[in-house]
C-alpha cells in the first residue's frame, strides 16, 4: 500500500471533517462537535497562514490520517493538533502515525521551533503512549507556555523539546 503525506488546505476539509469526527464521536465518545472545532473548516486561515502546516496521510488516495502544526505566537513554539489515524490503519505494519508526526517534527526544526506541546483527552491512551515513546513527556496544565491554544476536552499535556 502507498501511504503519500502531504500538506493540504481547505479542498479537503469535509474529508477532513468526516475522518476526524468519527474517531472523536463513534470510536473514543468524547463529547465534541463541529461547532467546537471551527478549524477544521478553515484550515488554511487557522493552520498555513501563522506558519503551521495541516498535513493529510493518504492510502491509494483516501484520506486516512492527519496531524497539524499550530504556530501561536511569535515564539519559537508550536502546538500539536488533529493527530488522528482511521482504525483500520493504526499501528506498526503501515507507521502512518509516525510518519505524520515525524513530517510535522521535520517541519517544525526547519523552521527554528524549540517546544511542541499537545494536549489530548487521557481515554487515549494509545496515544499517550505513542507520544511517551517519541520523548514527548507530560506535563501540568500549568505550565504551558500563555498563548498555548487549549481545547475544552484536553486534560492530558505533553512537551517535546526540540533542536537539542
Amino acid at each position: 500500500m502507498n501511504i503519500l503525506i502531504v500538506p493540504i488546505e481547505n479542498d479537503h476539509s469535509v474529508a477532513v471533517v468526516d475522518l476526524i469526527l468519527n474517531i472523536q464521536q463513534k470510536e473514543f465518545n468524547v463529547p465534541i462537535t463541529l461547532e467546537d472545532q471551527p478549524d477544521l473548516l478553515e484550515i488554511n486561515n487557522f493552520y498555513h497562514k501563522p506558519g503551521g502546516c495541516f498535513w493529510g496521510a493518504f492510502a491509494d488516495g483516501e484520506l486516512v490520517g492527519t496531524i497539524a502544526l499550530v504556530k501561536y505566537d511569535d515564539s519559537r513554539e508550536g502546538a500539536i493538533r488533529k493527530m488522528f489515524v482511521k482504525k483500520e490503519y493504526r499501528g506498526k505494519e503501515l507507521f502512518i502515525a509516525q510518519q505524520l508526526l515525524d513530517t510535522l517534527i521535520d517541519f517544525s526544526k526547519q523552521n527554528d521551533l524549540n517546544d511542541l506541546y499537545l494536549g489530548t483527552v487521557s481515554i487515549l491512551e494509545a496515544a499517550l503512549r505513542f507520544y511517551e515513546r517519541n520523548n514527548f513527556v507530560r506535563i501540568e496544565k500549568e505550565t504551558l507556555p500563555d498563548a498555548f491554544p487549549v481545547m475544552g476536552a484536553d486534560n492530558v499535556f505533553c512537551h517535546l523539546k526540540l533542536n537539542e
